[in-house]
């Protein structure tokens, strides 16, 4: 049986089709495809994050969403010691992002951590005082000064430790009048005026605006803190998470994170689970 030339076509065109749709990838189509070997991701993501992170991680999720449309980023802020105790005692989150490699090694020890943490940015202390310094706070060494009212991190927290460390680098031992559990509250105690001085980091400065002034100290530089970040093993979409710490570690994180003041750490920038 013989068939016009135009109902030839008609049914090449249908075998086409039906071939690509037995492939998963039909014509015509954008975006991730099952051909490409990148299947659409959605749902919500849970991520626990250092404190000093907030503003950047929020621009960062807001991006991560408009790029995995019927995603949700639920971005949780804390002391990172404390959101490692969380995460210990079944917390439900797929990423965590920490303000030192010593609370993520206490998850990977745990193997709680799903493959590798990867260090995506560091920070340095700064001293913040109120608009106006009213303590005329110039040096490290002032704020042990009498009558100065001083307010770090507690030493869990790792701008705890790294304040801690700054005070074997000057040799100057503080006295301060409340330890908190994350550098917000710190920053928050400044801007208040319930302290005379704070000890933060400078991207923390930055982001306050005006509230608060910045005194660097030249000590800082040798107290580096560095920021990793991991997905969780407990975590039900293991793929949605290594996709958003793509993003952070990526070169349009790192911009992010660079304009708010963070650096950039030092290669290798992978350190694998224990």
């Amino acid at each position: 049986m013989r068939f016009p030339g135009t109902r030839i076509a008609a049914l090449l065109a249908a075998s086409a089709l039906l071939v690509a749709a037995a492939s998963g990838c039909a014509p015509g189509l954008s975006g991730h495809s099952v051909a490409s070997g990148t299947p659409q991701r959605s749902g919500t993501l849970t991520v626990f994050a250092a404190a000093s992170l907030k503003e950047t991680f929020t621009r960062l999720a807001a991006e991560f969403e408009n790029r995995h449309p019927g995603t949700k980023v639920s971005l949780s802020f804390a002391g990172s010691s404390d959101l490692a105790t969380q995460i210990s005692q079944g917390a439900p989150a797929d990423v965590f992002a920490s303000a030192d490699t010593r609370n993520m090694e206490r998850l990977s020890d745990a193997s709680l951590i799903h493959g590798h943490a990867t260090n995506f940015a560091t920070n340095i202390l700064e001293i913040a005082v109120p608009a106006g310094n009213p303590a005329s706070i110039s040096s490290f060494a002032d704020l042990a000064r009498p009558g100065v009212r001083v307010v770090v991190c507690a030493s869990q927290v790792p701008c705890g430790a790294a304040a801690e460390n700054a005070e074997r680098e000057t040799g100057t031992a503080l006295k301060p009048v409340s330890e908190e559990s994350s550098v917000a509250d710190v920053l928050g105690k400044v801007t208040s005026g319930e302290a005379d001085a704070g000890l933060v980091y400078t991207t923390d400065v930055k982001s306050a605006g005006g509230k608060v002034e910045g005194i660097p100290f030249p000590e800082a530089g040798k107290a580096v803190t560095t920021y990793p970040i991991a997905a969780l093993e407990a975590s039900g979409n293991t793929g949605l998470a290594a996709e958003f710490i793509a993003l952070v570690a990526g070169t349009e994180g790192r911009t992010t994170l660079e304009d708010a003041g963070f650096g950039v750490p030092a290669p290798p920038d992978r350190s694998p689970a224990q």
